[in-house]
């Protein structure tokens, strides 16, 4: 399982991270930007973190991570 953190002080609100998850692990608000809606459905294929401009996206794999 992997865990998403989104940075919202880097965030712009962008949507890119949501428009490119395979998975639909984001909701998206216009007033507070993406939020982590469905985490257990990460793949950790990290579309959202390399398609994001303003680098407020991190996904940290492992069993370690709860």
């Amino acid at each position: 399982m992997a865990k998403v953190l989104i940075d919202h002080e880097l965030c712009k609100k962008c949507k890119i991270c949501v428009e490119f998850c395979p998975m639909d692990v984001y909701s998206f608000n216009e007033l507070e930007g993406p939020k982590v809606e469905q985490e257990e459905k990460c793949i950790g294929c990290d579309k959202c973190v390399i398609m994001c401009p303003d680098f407020a996206v991190e996904v940290i794999e492992g069993e370690e991570v709860k």
